[in-house]
C-alpha cells in the first residue's frame, strides 16, 4: 500500500513564496504520475499541477501557471510544489496524490488513487 506524506504549508504574505513536499513509500513511486489539487471552504477539490512519472512532462491549471512549479526527485522518492507570488485566493488546503496511469490530461480527482493528508495554506492580504 502507497502512503503519502506531506509537509510544509504555513502562513505567508500575499507575494510571498512557500513549499510543499510529499513523501513516497514504497519504490513504485517512480511509476507514478503524482498531482496535486487543493481545496478551499466550501469549493471542490480541484486541480493544480501534474508531473509525469519520470519528470519529463508537467500540466498546470491556468490559475496557478507561470507563479507554481511542481518537481519531483524519484531518489527520494518526494514529489514537491514551489509556490511563488502567493495570492489570497489560492488559500486552501493542498493535497499531494498519486496516479497510476501515467499518460494522458488526466485532472479529476476520482482518476487518481492514493492521498496525503493534506497541508493548510493561508495567504494573507
Amino acid at each position: 500500500q502507497v502512503q503519502l506524506v506531506q509537509s510544509g504549508g504555513g502562513l505567508v504574505q500575499a507575494g510571498g513564496s512557500l513549499s510543499l513536499s510529499c513523501a513516497a513509500s514504497g519504490r513504485t513511486f517512480r511509476t507514478f504520475a503524482m498531482g496535486w489539487f487543493r481545496q478551499a471552504p466550501g469549493k471542490e477539490r480541484e486541480f493544480v499541477a501534474r508531473i509525469t512519472s519520470s519528470g519529463g512532462t508537467t500540466y498546470y491549471s491556468d490559475s496557478v501557471k507561470g507563479r507554481f512549479t511542481i518537481s519531483r526527485d524519484n531518489v527520494k522518492n518526494t514529489v514537491y510544489l514551489q509556490m511563488d507570488s502567493l495570492k489570497p485566493e489560492d488559500t486552501a488546503v493542498y493535497y499531494c496524490a498519486a496516479d497510476r496511469v501515467d499518460f494522458g490530461t488526466r485532472y479529476r480527482v476520482h482518476e487518481y488513487d492514493y492521498w496525503g493528508q493534506g497541508t493548510q495554506v493561508i495567504v494573507s492580504s
